[in-house]
Parts: C-alpha cells; structure tokens; sequence
C-alpha cells in the first residue's frame, strides 16, 4: 500500500500542512558548486584541451580531438533513416505540431508617429547564436529537442549548437533524429558542465553563443546559476510537478495514472489531487495501490508520492482554484465538467490541461505547446519556453525637430532635479533656451 498523504482543507492545520509539502530545498551541493567553479576555470583558459579532458573523464570516451566530437548532419540523418515508420512518423508529427503552435507567438516590429513626426517603436530580433543542452545516454529525450530547438529555428535564431554527452560512445538515434527534424546546426557529443562553460565562453571550435537552453543534472544547473549574465539562460528548473482538480466524475485510474506520470520521473517529483468528493479521493487511493506494481518505475513512484504527494479534499471547486493559484504547478489538470469556468479563477500555472480527456501527457510530447515549463511555484512569474525568450526587443526613437524642443524642455527639467547637468545640456543643446 501506497502511503500517500490525505489533508483536508477545513482541519486547522491545513495551512501548514500544505506549505510542508510545497517546501523544497533548492539549495546547491557546496561540493557541486566547487567542483563546477574548477571546470569553467579550466574550460575558459585552456578551450578545447580541457573540453577533451572532461569529457574523457566523465564519459569514458577516449578522443584526442574535437573533430571526434562533432556529429555532422550527415550522422543526424543516418540516425533519422534508422528509425522505425511509427517512430519518425511520431517525431515528426510532433515535431509539425509544435512548430505550428510557436509560429504564433512570433512578435512583429511596430511604430508609430506622432503629430510632430516624432517616431517611436520596438524592433524585434533573434539571438543570433543558442546553445542546446540535451541529456545524453540512458537518458534519451528526444522531445526536449523539438520543444527547444524548435521555437528557436521559428524565432529565427541563425545558429543552434546542440551538446549531448554520450557516456561510454553511447548514442541515442532518438535524440539525434530529432535534433535533424528540427534543423538544429551543429552538434557536439559533450556534456555535463564543461560543455555549459564552452557555450557561454566559447572554445576554438565552439563559438560562444547567447543563451542556453535545455535540461540537465546539478552539475549543469548548477554551472547555467554560474554562467547566467555572462549568457542568457532559460531556467534552472526544479522537480517536476502536477496538480490535478477533479470533481469525482472522471475514472479514477486515469487519475491515479496522471499522479505517476509525474511521479515516475524521479523521487522528488510532486503529484496532488484536489477533489471535494471524499469517496473518489478512496478510489484513486485504491488504484494507486491496484496498479503501481504494473510500473517499471513503481518504486520511484512510490518514494515520490509518499514523500511528496497528496490527496486533499476541498469544500468545493471554487476553493480548489484557490488552493491551485496558491501552489502555482508546473502542470495543472482540470478534470470537470465545465473546465472553462475553473479557468477563469487560476492566475498561476505553468501549463493548464482542460477536459477528462486531456492529460498532461499529452502536452509532454505532442500537442503543440511547450512542455518547458516554470517549476517550485515560479508559475506565479514565470512563462513556458516559447518564441519570445529566442528574441529579443530593441526601443527605436527618432525625434523631430519640433520633439526635441518639447521632449528637451521636459528632460532638462528632469536631468537638473537629478543632478545631472550633462544629461540637460545634452538635451538643451537640441533647442533654443528661452
């Protein structure tokens, strides 16, 4: 039997019952942090020979130069070939969805003038260069390739370097077969936070690129924490997480399968169901127990829900929309029957999954947007991954003759309040001091 927590929100200690189960330690090992510190130093002096170092040391590889660790597109293509049918047919498909769903969030430039023929506007641009960190081995994800490189290449960013480790020269035909549906540039079998310091300082054979993006162990969180403001990041994400509000109306093994979709992904992952019907919250407790032995991943499961999990009963939807805004989940179930008017209470959440029929699943791989999302309540200001973090805006302002003398009068008057006597000449200059 799965131990799992069961709260109720009218018990007086509800409220800090919940805030111990949101608690989580995000602190960084000292001993983690140390050993990343050693690493970029090495990569930023010595490039490529420390590059090559690491990555036999970690790997367990035995290259002598970065031509060895380089994939061409030709190597992608193999891997693409390699698959099965239903394989790259479901690649690809997703791959088609989710760049359909990001082609919509591209911004345009804009201006506009006003009565004096002043101009003012934003011009939007791509980063010019990204870095894509991808989890390498056993750990074969080839859907973090489509959600990552794909929003990049429809911003229109002008290079995308991917870095995946291969321990011991393993390969994944997944994860390369991806990064050649979604036309990423380059790609370099290095990994862990050696290949994060070559991306942001840049080596002889890898050019420095603006941001990095993509998911991986501490030792890369913990050297992206470093790198950040020297490059741009994405995230530094936290476990994952759901959040399901279910009215007692949906089969409660599809419930109880949401929870682990979330909990098999490591012990750490956090799965809660809030529901007002005390017997359903018993059935899923019930098939949690009648299907985690059919699990390959079930004492992963089992140590997340047990250390981080709960069923909780609410006194009605309106609360658990409350309760929702309050936890701020990376993955947000509305399992009822009028999902629309559950949504329009919840402010916070990092995805929102609407309907019986739409798990979060589907949102990992396939249905269009992006599965990188705000984690440990970071929803509350944080957006998905999308289009607008591959560019970025730039103010425009030209100013006419007759704007300089209105704009200049009101500056000057700001700048000498200020004590900046420059920033008023400057502007002064521009028109005729009565």
């Amino acid at each position: 039997m799965v131990q799992i927590k069961r709260l109720n929100s009218t018990d007086s200690s509800f409220n800090q019952a919940l805030q111990q189960l949101l608690a989580f330690e995000n602190a960084m090992d000292e001993s983690i942090d140390t050993t990343v510190a050693q690493i970029l130093s090495e990569i930023k002096k010595r490039g490529d020979e420390a590059l090559i170092e690491f990555t036999n040391r970690f790997d367990h590889v035995n290259v002598t130069s970065m031509t060895e660790l380089e994939l061409t597109q030709d190597n992608l293509q193999q891997s693409l070939s390699s698959l099965s049918i239903a394989q790259r047919q479901a690649l690809e498909h997703a791959a088609e969805r989710i760049k359909t769903y990001h082609e919509k969030q591209v911004a345009a430039s804009w201006h506009y003038q006003e009565s004096d023929n002043t101009i003012l506007g934003q011009k939007v641009t791509p980063l010019d260069r990204v870095g894509l960190y991808v989890p390498g081995g056993k750990a074969s994800y080839p859907s973090s390739v489509l959600m990552n490189a794909i929003p990049a290449k429809v911003a229109g960013v002008q290079e995308l370097i991917m870095v995946v480790p291969t321990p011991n020269g393993e390969k994944s035909d997944l994860v390369l077969a991806a990064a050649a549906i979604s036309q990423v540039d380059r790609v370099f079998t290095v990994g862990g936070a050696q290949a994060v310091a070559a991306l942001a300082y840049g080596t002889k054979t890898i050019q420095q690129v603006d941001k990095i993006v993509g998911p991986g162990n501490a030792y890369v969180a913990a050297a992206k924490r470093r790198v950040f403001g020297i490059v741009g990041i994405d995230m530094v994400a936290g476990p994952s997480e759901i959040l399901v509000i279910c009215d007692g109306k949906t089969n409660p093994d599809w419930i109880a399968m949401d929870l682990f979709s979330q909990a098999e992904h490591d012990e750490m992952a956090q799965s809660i169901l809030l529901s007002p019907d005390a017997g359903f919250l018993n059935q899923v407790a019930q098939s949690i127990d009648k299907q985690i032995d059919d699990m390959p991943r079930k004492n992963v499961i089992r140590v997340s829900l047990e250390n981080r999990g709960a069923l909780i009963q609410v006194q009605d939807l309106d609360e658990a929309c409350a309760i929702a805004n309050r936890i701020s989940p990376e993955h947000l179930e509305l399992s009822v029957d009028n999902p629309d008017k559950c949504l329009e209470k919840i402010r916070h959440a990092g995805a929102i999954f609407m309907g019986r029929h739409t798990c979060e699943a589907l949102g990992d791989y396939c249905a269009g947007p992006n599965h990188v999302l705000p984690t440990s309540r970071t929803a509350r200001f944080s957006s998905p991954l999308g289009v607008y973090d591959f560019q970025k805006r730039s103010s425009l302002i030209q100013v006419s003759e007759q704007g300089a003398t209105k704009l200049g009068k009101i500056a000057s008057i700001l700048a000498n309040g200020e004590g900046l006597s420059a920033h008023a000449r400057s502007a002064e200059y521009r028109f005729k001091v009565e």
